[in-house]
Formats: C-alpha cells, sequence, structure tokens
C-alpha cells in the first residue's frame, strides 16, 4: 500500500552488525501534522527527549530510526549524538532539522557512534520510495522475527484517505505509554488537537492494553504523521462525525500492530486475550486482567497447555479488583472449568485443555461485583524467552 505524499527507505549501514538492515527513514512531502505518544518509564533515551521537545510544535517531516543501539543512558554524549542524526537527515532532505523525528532501539547504555549515520544518510535519502515501508520495517527489527505493518482506508466527506503503519517489538513489552516503536504515516487532512487526542484515545485501546514481560522499555514511541495530501475536508472540532470515522480506522491499524507485536513475542507460541468482567469499575477491570496477563506462572502454564486455574484466580487475588473468591467464574473460550469459585471437574479440564493447544484463546474471569470490563492482550512464556534474553547483548 501506498500513502500520498509519503516514501519510505532502509539500509545496511553497520551500527551494531554487519550487512543488516538497520537504518530507516520516513519522509513526507510537505511538513505533516504529527502527534505522538512516549514511555511512561522515568528514563528515557535520549531520542525521545529530543523528540518531545520538538513534537510541541505538532509537525514533523522524517522520521530517522535505527537498531541496534537504544542511545539510552547515555548522557550528553547520546543527546548530542541524536541531534546529528537528525541534523545528518536534515541536510540529506534539505528540510528544517526541527521537522525530524528519531527513534533508536536495541541495547541500553551503549555510545552511539554516528560516523555509519554519516556514511549511509546519503543512500538512504537516496533510496526513498512510496513502496519503502514494509523494507523499512525490516530495519527497525531486533529479536523481532517478522517485519510489522498494517494498513487501512476510510471515505470521509467522499474522498478516500489511507493510513499505513509500521512496528516493532517482541520482548520488553508493556508500553504504558503515555522496546516498542510504531510509525503510522496518512494522508488525511486534520487539525493537531484532534489528531493527538485520536491518538492518545487509540493508544490507550491498543499499544496501553498488550503485554510481553510486563517490561517497559526506555524507548517506547507511537508517532502518526498527517500530510493532507488526499484533499479530504479538514478533520476537526466541528466535523465529529470524519473524527470519529477517522479514529476508528486508525484504531484498526494499532491494534493490528499491537496484536503482531504479541502474536511475535520473544519465544510466543500463543495469543492470548486475559477478558475481565463484571467488575465495579474498568480501572478495577484492567488491574485484575494486567496482574493475570503478566504472571510468569500463568503465563508458563499456557506454554504448558496446562489450564492451571490456581494461578489464574491466585494473581486476580493480588491486582487492585475488588471481588469475592466465592462468586468468580473462569472461562476458557467457551469452555467454564470454575464457577463460583469452585472447580468443576475432569471432564471440564479436559476440554479447557483441549482450547489451551490452539494458537489463540480467550481467557475470560467474571468476577460478578458490576458491569465494568477489560481486556489485555499477553502471550506465553516458553524456553526460548529465556534463551532469547540471557545472552541479548552477544
Amino acid at each position: 500500500m501506498q500513502v500520498k505524499g509519503f516514501s519510505a527507505a532502509a539500509v545496511k549501514a553497520g551500527i551494531r552488525y554487519p550487512d543488516r538492515l538497520d537504518l530507516g527513514l520516513i519522509y513526507s512531502e510537505v511538513p505533516a501534522v504529527t502527534a505522538g505518544m512516549f514511555t511512561t518509564n522515568r528514563v528515557k533515551a535520549a531520542p525521545l527527549q529530543l523528540d518531545m521537545e520538538r513534537l510541541r510544535s505538532g509537525l514533523a517531516q522524517a522520521v530517522v530510526v535505527n537498531s541496534g543501539n537504544a542511545n539510552a543512558c547515555t548522557g550528553q554524549e547520546g543527546m548530542a549524538a541524536a541531534r546529528a542524526v537528525s541534523s545528518l537527515a536534515a541536510r540529506a532532505l534539505a528540510i528544517d532539522e526541527a521537522l525530524v523525528q528519531v527513534a533508536s532501539t536495541g541495547v541500553i547504555g551503549q555510545r552511539l557512534a554516528t560516523e555509519p549515520f554519516a556514511r549511509a544518510m546519503p543512500e538512504l535519502a537516496g533510496q526513498l520510495s512510496a513502496d519503502g515501508f514494509p523494507t523499512l520495517a525490516r530495519a527497525m527489527m531486533t529479536t523481532d522475527t517478522v517485519a510489522k505493518t498494517a494498513s487501512a482506508t476510510v471515505v470521509l466527506d467522499g474522498v478516500e484517505v489511507s493510513l499505513l503503519g509500521v512496528a516493532k517489538g517482541s520482548g520488553m513489552i508493556m508500553p504504558d505509554m503515555a522496546t516498542m516503536l510504531a510509525f503510522v504515516v496518512t494522508d488525511a487532512q486534520i487539525v493537531f488537537p484532534v489528531l493527538r487526542q485520536l491518538v492518545r484515545s487509540g493508544v490507550e485501546r491498543t499499544f496501553n492494553r498488550i503485554t510481553v514481560d510486563g517490561d517497559t522499555s526506555t524507548n517506547d514511541m507511537v508517532l502518526v504523521m498527517a500530510n493532507g495530501a488526499a484533499g479530504n475536508p479538514w478533520i476537526d472540532e466541528d466535523n465529529p462525525r470524519a473524527a470519529r470515522l477517522f479514529g476508528e480506522a486508525l484504531d484498526r491499524v494499532f491494534k493490528d500492530l499491537a496484536l503482531q507485536i504479541v502474536r511475535d513475542g520473544e519465544g510466543a507460541t500463543k495469543l492470548v486475550t486475559v477478558r475481565v468482567v463484571g467488575a465495579r469499575d474498568e480501572d478495577e477491570a484492567m488491574s485484575a486482567a494486567q496482574t493475570i496477563a503478566n504472571s510468569a506462572l500463568v503465563k508458563t502454564a499456557f506454554f504448558g497447555e496446562d489450564a492451571n486455574w490456581g494461578r489464574i484466580i491466585a494473581a486476580l487475588g493480588r491486582s487492585a479488583c475488588t471481588f469475592s473468591p466465592e462468586r468468580v467464574a473462569i472461562s476458557f473460550d467457551a469452555v467454564r472449568l470454575v464457577e463460583d469459585g469452585l472447580y468443576l471437574g475432569a471432564e471440564r479440564e479436559a476440554a479447557a485443555t483441549a482450547v489451551l493447544k490452539q494458537r489463540e484463546f480467550t481467557v475470560t474471569v467474571d468476577v460478578h461485583e458490576g458491569s465494568a470490563e477489560a481486556e489485555v492482550y499477553t502471550c506465553d512464556f516458553s524456553y526460548d524467552y529465556v534463551k532469547i534474553n540471557a545472552d541479548y547483548r552477544s
């Protein structure tokens, strides 16, 4: 898919490994209305600090992204490197440096050498193509096993608007935004306050509902760039229908990318939706769902295809959700295994075990306290997760 006025490219710059795509670029022919969300981790990588400062203008024209080195916990030298990278991109594209956003992913705490960027930037800018986004997605990968892209179209006031997104993420995943990166480009014509609100609410419903291992990275960020090339009537406060339709399309792209990240969780073999219903309010439901979804014991049981509901109710018990154990029900897809806090027997467990053998399934926990509910998307913990992370820096 192509989006009017946007192009992308990626090259092998040798930032950490030789002969590997590791440097990418997104470019808009004109400055684009841009909104972003960034990690709430108090330790923020240098690129994020720079981006957050620049994004106060609500405009960007390019994004430079590298893998192999996170440029996090690198002090003033790291900030100087981020600025140098943005300067190299601005010169190669002949645009204002303040319109360049920078993103990095990889190992934390190591100096980011700018020499590979200086050597590769002319080639990178020269390879920009409307069809370059799949290659860009590959350059963003670290422990990812697949490149992640998603797209959507929506008709607004008779004009077709396109959205195209790329993301990376496999481990260190529980974004809690505002090692996951996501960039969405669109040719929609939209004002900054509306775009900012749609990005914030969309992230809350999608990227903030996923977890692989419960870790929030120093580099998590989501950017959405809208260059207006579609020529649709302005999406603003006076056009709520267009804002709603565009927001729904943006949510579809966000959710598609978010679920791809969980499916590609380091060593993951299963995608699991943890659904908590019957809570007093949404915050309590979310606390319960996140606690269950992040439980290492629950996740290893998923890997072992063991319907160990005791681990689920134990995780529920340490969440901030108010409930009575004697009223809890637990189901695996449509198979009810626990009712009124009690086990329903071996026959039901056999049926639940069959559900756990599937690649994707839903665990539903009903606490029977109210009408609020929440969903979190997680994966299992396998042997490979430990192997991957035990020697990540080697």
